[in-house]
């Protein structure tokens, strides 16, 4: 596994927003781990709820993102639930904005 590529593929990932606020991915916390192991993005990602109406597009925005980097040919998702999202998942650059648009985190 190359750590440079990790490094990357996280950092490709503040490209992909939620669809309902102007947050990546990443600062939702929603990315609970990535590796890289020959050629394949392996990515475990959770949702704000089980109830989401963006998880297709979520997915194919991950895929689409990391596919894009060289190195990677292939994104295998994995949905996890053993630790469900709470607000504490947000960075704080997410709370900030989330506090612009009058939402309490």
């Amino acid at each position: 596994m190359s750590e440079a590529l990790v490094a990357q593929a996280y950092k490709a990932l503040e490209d992909v927003m939620d669809p309902e606020f102007p947050i990546s991915v990443i600062s939702m916390g929603l990315i609970r781990g990535l590796a890289v192991e020959d050629g394949v993005a392996k990515v475990k990602l959770t949702f704000t709820s089980m109830g989401c109406p963006w998880t297709d597009w979520i997915e194919k925005g991950i895929k689409t993102r990391l596919r894009d980097l060289e190195g990677i040919r292939e994104v295998d998702i994995e949905i996890v639930w053993d630790k469900p999202w709470s607000r504490q998942d947000l960075a704080p650059c997410a709370r900030v904005t989330l506090k612009k648009l009058g939402i309490s985190p």
